[in-house]
């Protein structure tokens, strides 16, 4: 599956869903979902709310509750799975953290629905309050894609020539706040030594259909503001890796080539106090001299 055909508009996926097995994984809390949905869906929050670590045993739990769920939810490897959140930049990148995690887990199909449910319904397609019985599946067996970072991925990149990307809200990556859930959720704010920003907002813009993800060239010129270029190496994290996967899912659809994600990120960082971070406000060291050159006089 080409990255590009990964983000897929309500008017094709209305197709896709009459043409082929289709599973629509909705990642809204339970009460919007029953509020309505699209027909057919099936609603899987824990694909937005699970905390993980990158410990082995925290990765294997990751990997078990999701082959279970997503198979609960009828995934075999036949069907394409497309998730979708209420809006792009309301849902903390939550259907962006399904693509994410399928990726990883090997998945072969598997869409985004780019403008999400606020997308769908200003289309005028239409909106169910019944919820779906899905006919269990057993989710396949596959080789894993290297694009999950740990701990010790993370430590081993510090100082190098790899691109630790932030895209934290700015009140995390300014050491205001340690976390979207609260400014001390987390034990401690900051962020990576080194790390780059760009805010993950930045990935999207507007259309009549409410926010979308912006083109592969503009997100090549959001990464050069800040020096990132396409065949960087570029380890990306969040709070949790949700607002990281929608930055993971614009990239990759832009054509950068190495792009990985520490999904255990700030809320595993800052829990260990032997890691490194840098903290305070971020200060750019000004290119003007502080002493003016004196003119030098003609005899």
């Amino acid at each position: 599956m080409s990255i590009e055909a990964t983000l897929i508009a309500p008017d094709q996926l209305a197709t896709l869903q009459a043409a082929e097995p289709v599973v629509i994984i909705d990642t809204r809390d339970a009460d919007t979902f029953a509020a309505g949905h699209i027909p057919g869906a099936v609603n899987l929050r824990e694909v937005f709310t699970f905390l993980a670590t990158s410990t082995p045993e925290g990765l294997q739990a990751l990997k078990a509750t999701f082959a279970d769920a997503l198979g609960k939810a009828g995934l075999s490897g036949a069907e394409t799975a497309v998730f979708y959140e209420d809006a792009m930049n309301s849902g903390y990148g939550q259907s962006c953290r399904g693509y994410y995690l399928l990726t990883w887990l090997g998945y072969p199909k598997i869409k985004v629905l780019n403008g999400g449910f606020s997308a769908w319904k200003a289309a005028g397609l239409p909106v169910s309050t019944i919820a779906a019985t899905p006919v269990p599946a057993t989710f396949p067996e596959l080789a894993m894609s290297d694009v999950m970072l740990t701990q010790a991925d993370v430590q081993a990149a510090l100082g190098t020539d790899t691109v630790l990307l932030d895209v934290r809200d700015v009140d995390e990556w300014i050491g205001d706040s340690s976390s979207p859930y609260g400014k001390d959720f987390a034990p401690r704010k900051g962020r990576l030594p080194g790390a780059k920003w760009v805010e993950w907002y930045r990935f999207m813009k507007p259309s009549a259909q409410g926010p979308v993800f912006k083109t592969p060239d503009e997100v090549k010129a959001e990464c050069a503001t800040a020096g990132i270029a396409p065949d960087d190496t570029v380890y990306l994290y969040c709070f949790k890796g949700a607002r990281a996967s929608n930055t993971f899912l614009a990239l990759k659809q832009a054509g950068f080539t190495d792009v990985r994600m520490y999904f255990g990120s700030w809320n595993e960082w800052s829990r260990d106090e032997s890691l490194p971070i840098e903290t305070g406000l971020p200060v750019a060291v000004s290119t003007k001299s502080s002493k003016k050159p004196e003119l030098a006089l003609a005899a």
